[in-house]
C-alpha cells in the first residue's frame, strides 16, 4: 500500500506519478483492483479551474487536509468524483482519478467501484476499503494534455495537468 506521504507533493507530480499505480476498493465482500490510467491535478485557491478558487467551503475543506484523504463530490446531479489531496496539510490540492484499466471516465469508475460520499473525508486505507498498491511495471510513456472542462478558468484551462498512461 502507498504511504501517506506519497501524496505530500505538488499534485502535479503526485498525478503523474499516480499513473501505473493500483486503485484497490474492497466493498461488500469483493476487493476490487485497477491500474490507474487517468489523472488531473488541481492546486490551490490561485489555480482557478481547482475547487480551492473559492477558500474553504463546506464542500471544499478537506482539499486542505491531511495528505491521502479521499475527497468526493457530486457533480451534474448524478456523477460521484474522486480525487486524493496532496501536498502539505493546509495548502490545498487534489488529484482527481478520471480513468483506470477498463473504466475511462471519472463518473464511471465512482459507479464501477461503488465510490460515493460515504469515502469523503476518510483517509486512503485499507480502514477505508479505498487504497493505492504500488504497481510494478513503470516503463511506460505519459500523454499530458490540458484538463478537461474547464474552460471557465481561463489560461488554467490550457495548464498541461491532465496525464494518460499510454
Amino acid at each position: 500500500m502507498i504511504r501517506p506521504d506519497f501524496f505530500e507533493r505538488d499534485s502535479v507530480i503526485v498525478a503523474k506519478d499516480l499513473l501505473g499505480n493500483f486503485l484497490v476498493r474492497k466493498t461488500q465482500g469483493e476487493t476490487l483492483r485497477y491500474k490507474i490510467i487517468e489523472t488531473e491535478a488541481y492546486g490551490d485557491s490561485k489555480d482557478l479551474a481547482s475547487h480551492a478558487r473559492h477558500g474553504q467551503t463546506a464542500r471544499t475543506k478537506i482539499m486542505w487536509d491531511h495528505p491521502g484523504t479521499i475527497y468526493v463530490y457530486f457533480t451534474y446531479g448524478m456523477h460521484y468524483m474522486l480525487n486524493i489531496v496532496t501536498g502539505k496539510k493546509g495548502i490545498a490540492g487534489a488529484v482527481l482519478i478520471r480513468g483506470i484499466e477498463g473504466c475511462v471516465g471519472p463518473g464511471r469508475l465512482t459507479k464501477k467501484l461503488f465510490i460515493d460520499k460515504k469515502l469523503n473525508g476518510r483517509l486512503l486505507g485499507k480502514k477505508s476499503g479505498l487504497w493505492i498498491e504500488k504497481g510494478d511495471d513503470k516503463r511506460f510513456k505519459i500523454l499530458t494534455t490540458p484538463r478537461i472542462g474547464i474552460d471557465y478558468s481561463g489560461e488554467w484551462a490550457k495548464k498541461l495537468h491532465r496525464f494518460v498512461l499510454q
